[in-house]
């Protein structure tokens, strides 16, 4: 290997990005950070209509800045540490349904919306299988068909299976077989 090859020399640059995406749920991030932008915008903005000016300040401004913040972190952490995506997903869920009385309705029903939808994607997000490259060395390709199983084989899928045993009748005292059946527990 030279100084000139590049490290990751299986991927091309222009792929590095799609790779990266594929591997973490990255459209349930976005949605989560698209639906904490305007829970933390607007109980904070201004909306001017000519001459008039519209604040759409409250009294929950600072809950609200939390939970856009909040929301923004979850949709970061997708990305960074999908490990933890399903964590993240009903977190956010629990937030943007916390942000319908807090911030303006959501953040004009908005960034509710994006924020249900961003966790509910990262809670359903599963990474894909790996993809098994290596040949069955068991598999006969010259007549393509399944190889014969062995004896012993059999033996191990016939252990698998615990055998039954008979019903063993000791008749004591304690057992319903003794006195007629009838129990003498009183």
């Amino acid at each position: 290997m030279s100084a000139e090859t590049p490290a990751s020399h299986g991927v091309r640059k222009d792929n590095r990005f799609k790779v990266w995406r594929q591997t973490r749920p990255f459209w349930a991030g976005l949605f989560t950070i698209l639906g904490g932008l305007p829970i933390a915008y607007l109980p904070y903005g201004d909306m001017r209509l000519g001459n008039i000016t519209m604040a759409m300040k409250t009294t929950a401004g600072s809950g609200a800045l939390i939970i856009g913040v909040l929301l923004i972190t979850l949709g970061l952490t997708m990305w960074y540490q999908p490990i933890v995506r399903v964590f993240a997903g009903v977190a956010t869920i629990v937030l943007g349904l916390v942000s319908i009385p807090v911030s303006n309705f959501g953040g004009l029903v908005i960034g509710f919306l994006f924020a249900l939808i961003g966790g509910g994607m990262s809670a359903a997000w599963a990474p894909a299988p790996p993809v098994e490259e290596a040949v069955d060395p068991e598999y006969d390709a010259e007549y393509d068909r399944e190889p014969e199983t062995s004896a012993e084989t059999e033996a191990l899928w016939a252990a698998g299976v615990p055998e039954q045993r008979e019903a063993e009748h000791h008749a004591t005292e304690t057992t319903i077989d003794a006195n007629g059946g009838r129990n003498s527990a009183g």
